[in-house]
């Protein structure tokens, strides 16, 4: 299969086969996304974020419905935690979202984090990229729902969506100086049960504490399991779309991301050439035993492995 072309040509394999080649990182899928790069930055990109079982999956679930209706192309990416033990990922959301597996307009990819610490692996921006080019119009980023570390998500979404649900009290107090501060729309979800209003309230007080921008994120009571508020969280999108768009946050906002993104490749290609120089020369276990024997400092010794990283850049 000519995978490039198949993208360009909108193959629903070819594109679930370069997300696979972008999770096994193979080269040639990188080579492939630079090659198309260039038609990157149509999809608008949200990231649905938040505590786990405040139902994320649901939300997703009825916005990409909505918008089909709309006749747009939706790309999800379901996020999954990857099992530190076995390495595998439960992926439920798929199952959950088993009725859009059927409509030609989206596309659905479960995902396991793969012990990336922001809860977002390098595979899921290269699944990002791979839906862009196959001319997905939204890209849905549903997140593990793991805490402070869910702030990964702002490296990649346009608009980060933050869904909490009623009862969750002191849950709220403890995350709010992590990703409470990452939310451009709140979204409280399974508002018919008691106390739905006083933890909006609780939401929008936060805010009062913690912003002094000019943007306040709204708050918006929903109920996703019977599509209620839905249409209006899409107005919401729109309108931070439009805010920032016309405030010219949002290209600051990109070029902060990318500046993020390639300072990330870069480390990568760095710790790569590393590890391999330590596997040809052993060269770490000889400044770790030279360290531990008190014959160098751990700091010189890093500068001595920095020497040997430039001296084969050089070569090659």
């Amino acid at each position: 299969m000519d995978i490039k072309a198949g993208l360009l040509n909108n193959d629903k394999r070819a594109a679930a086969r370069l997300i696979s080649m972008m999770e096994n990182g193979e080269p040639e899928a990188v080579q492939i996304i630079k090659e198309c790069y260039n038609m990157t930055g149509h999809a608008r990109i949200i990231g649905i974020t938040g505590p786990p079982g405040v139902g994320k999956s649901t939300v997703t679930d009825k916005l990409a419905k909505q918008l089909r209706k709309e006749g747009k192309q939706v790309g999800i990416v379901a996020v999954d935690p990857t099992s530190p033990f076995t390495g595998g990922a439960i992926l439920g959301d798929r199952v959950r979202m088993a009725d859009l597996n059927n409509d030609p307009g989206v596309f659905i990819r479960s995902m396991g984090t793969r012990g990336a610490l922001g809860g977002l692996s390098k595979a899921v921006h290269g699944a990002v990229k791979v839906l862009d080019i196959f001319g997905m119009d939204y890209i849905f980023i549903e997140t593990v729902g793991v805490g402070q570390s869910e702030i990964d998500i702002v490296k990649l979404a346009d608009t980060v969506i933050m869904v909490m649900v009623p009862g969750l009290g002191d849950d709220i107090q403890a995350i709010k100086a992590g990703i409470m501060e990452i939310g451009d729309i709140f979204a409280v979800n399974k508002s018919d049960r008691d106390d739905a209003e006083r933890t909006a309230a609780e939401i929008e007080a936060m805010l009062d504490f913690n912003r002094n921008e000019e943007y306040r994120p709204p708050v918006l009571n929903i109920i996703a399991r019977d599509n209620k508020g839905i249409e209006k969280l899409l107005e919401l999108i729109e309108k931070h779309w439009e805010y920032e768009n016309k405030s010219g946050s949002y290209k600051q906002k990109k070029l902060n991301r990318l500046r993020t993104e390639i300072m990330d490749i870069f480390r990568d290609e760095v710790m790569k050439t590393l590890y391999s120089i330590s596997e040809n020369t052993n060269i770490i276990n000889e400044l770790a035993q030279k360290v531990m024997d008190k014959q160098m400092d751990p700091y010189t010794a890093a500068d001595r492995l920095m020497d040997e990283f430039t001296n084969n850049q050089r070569n090659n």
